[in-house]
């Protein structure tokens, strides 16, 4: 059923929705702050990103990756940093905006745990989370004496020298400065810049959620779409907290919880199979070949 020509048509229009949103949410949002990239530059940057997100702890690699990248594009690091970071807080405000809500009125989620004790701590977790970008966005100057301080303490190791520290002290505290003030040039932007880079997070996210409900339909359930999606976000919003790489383990168990009174058990294996290789591994495969051509590009522009 999966296989027939109709699913694979629309799987294949979701997926492209899907890729397509993820660059161009990074593309307004680059837009505002008064940078433009190519559109063979975003469209590697979406899957050097799904790589790195999907072998790191907590997806820090991808941001790491996308700045480093961005980089080597013309974008400073001050505001290639702002701009992966309030690309990342446009699907953070969503996802944690909405799971309470799904938690509060999906009947699935009735006398569950997750509704109760769970719900406690993932509320600590919320106001952690957004305490974390509160800083980043209000009291950027605060994170400069922490790295000030490692950047001393590296040089009293002796494992950078004088001249290196007195040379990325500088650095550092110009693009801490500058990443600072990409924010208000972010709200200062073109307004529709801005109200793209919305709209393109909304689209990614429900394109991203909607997985689940079109292979479920594809096989034969009849299963109200509102409830699928709240599913999916409650399933990504304990994803932002898992320690394994890409939430591996972690996001197939709250996933098979979740749906295992909608599918049989057979279904509900392969669902979560298709699921996972559709929004995930699939990028990661075609970001590890983007990742080795460009490594192999730059490798042949050394002299």
């Amino acid at each position: 059923r999966l296989l027939k020509p109709g699913t694979l048509f629309s799987l294949t229009a979701l997926l492209i929705t899907y890729f397509s949103a993820d660059a161009l949410r990074l593309h307004f949002t680059l837009r505002a702050l008064g940078h433009r990239l190519n559109a063979a530059v975003l469209a590697r940057l979406v899957f050097i990103n799904l790589f790195f997100s999907n072998v790191t702890p907590m997806a820090t690699g991808g941001g790491f990756a996308q700045i480093w990248y961005l980089h080597k594009h013309g974008v400073p690091i001050g505001t290639a940093t702002a701009a992966t970071t309030i690309r990342t807080l446009l699907a953070v405000i969503f996802i944690f905006s909405l799971t309470p809500v799904f938690l509060l009125s999906l009947a699935v989620f009735e006398g569950r745990a997750i509704s109760g004790n769970v719900g406690i701590a993932l509320t600590f977790f919320i106001l952690l989370y957004l305490g974390f970008f509160a800083v980043l966005l209000l009291r950027t100057r605060w994170l400069m004496a922490p790295l000030a301080k490692m950047l001393t303490g590296l040089w009293r190791l002796k494992l950078i020298s004088a001249e290196r520290h007195r040379h990325w002290q500088f650095k550092a505290k110009r693009e801490m400065l500058r990443f600072s003030a990409s924010f208000g040039d972010y709200l200062r932007g073109q307004p529709m810049c801005i109200a793209l880079s919305v709209l393109l997070t909304a689209v990614f996210l429900l394109s991203l959620f909607s997985f689940p409900a079109l292979l479920l339909h594809s096989l034969g359930y009849t299963v109200d779409y509102l409830t699928s999606l709240g599913l999916l976000v409650v399933t990504t919003f304990i994803m932002y907290f898992s320690p394994t790489p890409g939430a591996s383990g972690i996001s197939e168990g709250v996933f098979g919880s979740f749906f295992r009174d909608i599918l049989t058990p057979s279904h509900l294996l392969l669902v979560i199979v298709a699921w996972r290789f559709l929004t995930i591994y699939l990028g990661m495969l075609i970001g590890l070949v983007v990742m080795q051509r460009e490594l192999m590009r730059q490798r042949r522009a050394k002299p």
